[in-house]
């Protein structure tokens, strides 16, 4: 059986009946560094001699990581327009609306994705590293992890708690605000993804009582005064949703979920694979 390694670049290949293979057209998009600097990042090509069987291990990570940034720089460019005109069409508003929500779930994805990916890839003994310490990290990952149903059900920041733990590696401090972010930036997503309608309070009455806080409190506590506001948002509108989701809290998103996973491959001593892209991921 042989792995190859396509170059990181946009790569296009064919097989062909006439040498034993189905008619296969794929278009593999790499992102990553040249060769000699890593590989991790890039895309392992599994063939084997004399048969018909190809097969390939996607990065989703990498585009989910992309897609928020963009979005990300496509929600700033709208803000910075009405910052210029004053005027902003209802059609750009729901743009605007388009883009933010969906940079914050493509962050989120990507942290879902990074960690899913590192583990699939430890679980399924299908590691390419040149490094042979590296290999050995991902095959202690393989045979003290072996429960696939326990990984699935763990919560996000838990999995990658317990691979450092794994790995004998320095946890992420829980009181350090980098993690809080990442931790909220999580409860946001799930709140969005499984979305229930609940009663926010604008004005309360002299005999209004006692009243369970809504959630829109709840993330105006935690983020208010986290980044800049929405420019769009009215002023008597509340923070959250309307004040909260602008550029500014996607940014928010991307910079943090960035530097989370920065700290977790330096932990293991592992090439990120985002690293040959990185420089293309601003915000704005």
């Amino acid at each position: 059986m042989r792995h190859a390694f396509f170059p990181p670049v946009l790569f296009c290949c064919t097989f062909s009946d006439g040498i034993g293979f189905s008619v296969v057209d794929c278009l593999i998009t790499l992102a990553g560094k040249m060769e000699g600097e890593g590989i991790m990042n890039k895309i392992p090509l599994e063939t084997n001699d004399g048969e018909s069987t190809i097969r390939f291990r996607d990065c989703f990570s990498v585009r989910y990581i992309q897609s928020a940034a963009l979005l990300c720089r496509l929600g700033y460019e709208i803000e910075q327009m009405y910052g210029k005109t004053g005027e902003i069409s209802q059609d750009s508003l729901l743009r605007h609306e388009v883009f933010i929500l969906n940079s914050l779930l493509s962050s989120v994805a990507f942290l879902e994705s990074t960690i899913n990916e590192l583990y699939a890839d430890a679980a399924d003994d299908a590691y390419f590293f040149s490094n042979e310490k590296n290999e050995a990290l991902l095959r202690t990952i393989r045979e003290k992890w072996k429960n696939e149903k326990n990984f699935d059900r763990a919560p996000l920041i838990t999995k990658y708690q317990k691979i450092l733990n794994i790995a004998k590696e320095t946890w992420f401090d829980e009181n350090n605000p980098g993690f809080s972010n990442v931790r909220n930036l999580v409860e946001i997503r799930n709140y969005l993804m499984h979305y229930k309608r609940e009663w926010v309070i604008v004005r309360k009455g002299e005999e209004a009582g006692d009243i369970e806080e809504a959630r829109a409190d709840r993330f105006e506590k935690l983020l208010k005064n986290k980044f800049l506001e929405n420019p769009l948002a009215q002023k008597n509108q509340q923070f959250f949703p309307d004040k909260c989701l602008g550029h500014g809290c996607a940014e928010w998103a991307v910079l943090n979920s960035l530097e989370f996973t920065d700290e977790f491959f330096k932990n293991l001593e592992l090439p990120a694979p985002y690293d040959g892209i990185k420089n293309e991921l601003v915000t704005k």
